[in-house]
């Protein structure tokens, strides 16, 4: 089950089928890099995808019988406590508790804690001067200037599969684990994931 939740509260809720026909998925930027466009990592692959003689040849080589493995949900993979940060934060405030923490990204609350974006360290630096790891200047804004809004989370019991096909398919590093009383009480990055194939050899990713 996923969520969507943006400034005025909870604008989506429902499968990944319903997410898919309701909010096509594609990363939100609320900002451009340091690089210019086109200079991405990868950007010359684009085009290249393998065709229908390609896939049904690949397909045709797979065992029949696949074991699936264990199903895991979010809430045995994700990483918690998770650190939260406020709409209000400083932006310089923010930065130096992702520092701090060493993490890449946190969702962000709103003054009545309720789920509204996610910041990462791209969204601050477009309001940093870093050099060497140190504030050099900073503009005065806050987390809510630079956050993405609105953001994609899932409930703890969300099958890890498809929290991947998400994060592939939206381009996103992470998404927030939100309970029953849409408390923020998690987080499932990219790295969870690989970390929870890499220690249970029997999930199986093939669909």
């Amino acid at each position: 089950m996923f969520s969507i939740y943006g400034l005025t509260g909870q604008v989506f809720q429902g499968s990944l089928e319903a997410l898919r026909r309701v909010h096509p998925l594609a990363s939100a930027r609320a900002a451009r890099g340091i690089a210019r466009e086109g200079e991405e990592l990868g950007v010359e692959a684009q085009g290249t995808a393998p065709g229908a003689a390609a896939v049904r040849a690949y397909r045709s080589m797979l065992p029949q019988a696949l074991e699936r493995g264990p199903l895991l949900h979010a809430a045995q993979i994700m990483s918690r406590p998770v650190t939260l940060l406020r709409a209000d934060d400083a932006v310089a405030e923010a930065w130096r508790t992702l520092q701090a923490r060493r993490i890449h990204q946190a969702p962000v609350l709103d003054a009545a804690g309720r789920l509204v974006g996610m910041v990462g360290e791209r969204e601050l630096l477009m309001a940093l001067d870093i050099d060497a790891g140190r504030i050099l200047e900073h503009l005065a804004r806050q987390v809510r200037d630079v956050m993405i809004s609105p953001v994609l989370a899932a409930a703890p019991v969300t099958d890890i599969r498809r929290i991947a096909a998400v994060l592939l398919e939206a381009g996103l590093s992470a998404v927030p684990i939100v309970d029953e009383q849409e408390r923020c009480i998690g987080i499932v990055s990219r790295s969870d994931v690989l970390r929870a194939v890499m220690t249970d050899p029997p999930l199986s990713l093939w669909r």
